[in-house]
């Protein structure tokens, strides 16, 4: 009776460890569908080659996976709006500054001496 026992939990260790296998290696392409990767199909194809190779790409492919995000993109550049903000406060800047080059130009107005007293 107790080599029945011992053969059913047998099997249900192994099931349980192929399906943990299994689900372990979808851990990257789910990061890739959350964060809207472009690549997120070659991911999970990269995923299920990855238990050929005993997971030694996997770790790869969870850096691949986080890498992106769809607000900032792959984080090596700035995104398009704040580039319009910056051309804006630029454009700012340039008018400022031709405007402060006007007033220097402006020839000096000579001081009032002394101010009208108000009479009561």
């Amino acid at each position: 009776m107790l080599d029945y026992v011992a053969l059913g939990i047998l099997f249900f260790v192994g099931i349980v460890l192929f399906y943990g296998v299994i689900a372990i290696h979808d851990i990257p392409y789910e990061i890739a569908v959350h964060r809207n990767h472009p690549q997120q199909d070659a991911i999970h194809v990269a995923g299920w080659i990855s238990l050929f190779t005993l997971h030694a790409i996997w770790p790869f492919l969870w850096i691949w996976a986080t890498l992106y995000r769809e607000d900032r993109g792959w984080g090596f550049s700035s995104p398009p709006a704040e580039d319009e903000r910056l051309h804006a406060l630029e454009q700012q800047l340039g008018d400022l500054q031709a405007r402060l080059a006007q007033l220097e130009a402006m020839p000096a107005a000579e001081p009032v001496s002394e101010l009208p007293r108000r009479e009561d």
